[in-house]
């Protein structure tokens, strides 16, 4: 494992750290506890130092499965991150229930890093109406916490905002060779580095669409590349080849993953990257931004919607027929869905809209679907 010392704290965070999001499920949606258990303790057997969770990660599962991961004494191997859920913060109060209930449910007396979640205008703006800043410096001195930071899904000009804002240890944003101009982007990466804040990278794979079998013309590009590499390695690499970037999570979903990103991590390191290298990546910017409609991770923050419809199964579909040249197969999966699942059944109500960490314009979007499958 290749270690990263983060810019501003007298720790070195390994270069991949271990994204609690979308652990292995069994037929029901429960997470699959044996088989997620062993991920993470391999992950930190095998070098990883970093564990992130959250809040609603599992529907309010992956705490709970984290602390079990953490017995025996993996808790005292790693740093452990989760988030303060910001759209149930109404009162003050809200902030010191939360932080308890995780307290409680990763069963540790500390939170080594500390998030403000998913930080865009409005929550931004109702956490300096409560004077967020302060409630901080009261749980960093109770020792609740040792370090805050945030996660950021917003334009890059409110992020700039936001790290003016306070003096903060850490930030956490959305970026991959796909994402360099989207929310804080190149821009905000650099510009928090340039202010002593760690940047810590998630969706490296673009919720896993980096990681899939590309269109022909796609994969043409990987085929003629100076070196070989896996679709994952690639994305990977180039984020690492960064100095600005402090460490990447990645949400993985089974033990072979845990072991290729490992040996991916181990490979690592900055300005290692070849001039024709950076040209690959530079081809496949142009490519997929030719092929790809909707800019969709599978975040999952959109749903239940209140009319059942199945938001990020819809525009998975949709995607995966026009980037992968595939209408027929998943055409067949559309088709299969059930009637309240399908993007027909939007009622424009926009509470899908409010939740959405891209900004996407969800109910244009699934109009699109409709018309492409229907």
């Amino acid at each position: 494992m290749e270690y990263r010392k983060l810019i501003n704290l007298d720790w070195e965070a390994s270069a991949l750290g271990f994204g609690a999001m979308r652990f292995p499920t069994t037929e029901d949606g429960k997470i699959d506890e044996e088989e997620s258990i062993e991920m993470i303790r391999y992950a930190v057997d095998h070098g990883i130092n970093y564990v992130d969770t959250a809040w609603p990660y599992h529907g309010g599962e992956s705490e709970l499965l984290v602390a079990k991961a953490l017995k025996d004494g993996y808790r005292e191997k790693v740093k452990l991150a989760t988030k303060l859920p910001s759209w149930l913060i109404e009162k003050r109060e809200d902030m010191d229930y939360y932080l308890n209930k995780q307290l409680e449910k990763l069963e540790t007396d500390y939170i080594d890093f500390y998030l403000l979640h998913a930080l865009n205008r409005e929550r931004w703006d109702k956490f300096k109406e409560l004077d967020v800043f302060s409630w901080i410096e009261k749980i960093l001195a109770e020792g609740k916490i040792k370090h805050i930071g945030f996660s950021f899904h917003d334009g890059y000009e409110l992020f700039e905002e936001i790290i003016d804002g306070y003096d903060w240890d850490f930030c956490q944003i959305q970026y991959n060779y796909l994402d360099v101009d989207f929310q804080a982007g190149k821009r905000g990466l650099k510009y928090a580095h340039d202010n002593g804040v760690a940047v810590i990278i998630m969706e490296p794979l673009k919720g896993g669409q980096l990681a899939l079998a590309p269109a022909d013309s796609v994969k043409e590009i990987f085929d003629n590349a100076p070196i070989k590499r896996s679709y994952v390695d690639w994305a990977l690499q180039w984020l690492w080849d960064q100095e600005e970037v402090a460490f990447i999570l990645s949400g993985m979903s089974n033990l072979q993953q845990v072991k290729e990103n490992i040996e991916s991590a181990a490979n690592s390191g900055v300005n290692t990257l070849t001039k024709e290298e950076l040209i690959v990546i530079e081809q496949l910017q142009n490519k997929y931004q030719e092929l790809s409609p909707v800019s969709c991770t599978g975040c999952e923050y959109c749903i239940p919607c209140p009319v059942g419809v199945n938001i990020p199964a819809n525009f998975k579909l949709y995607n995966r027929a026009k980037i992968y040249n595939k209408f027929e197969e998943n055409n067949k999966k559309y088709n299969e869905m059930g009637d309240k699942e399908k993007a027909n059944t939007c009622v424009e109500c926009g509470a899908c809209e409010k939740v959405c960490p891209q900004n996407l314009e969800i109910i244009e979007l699934l109009k699109d679907v409709n018309s492409y499958f229907e």
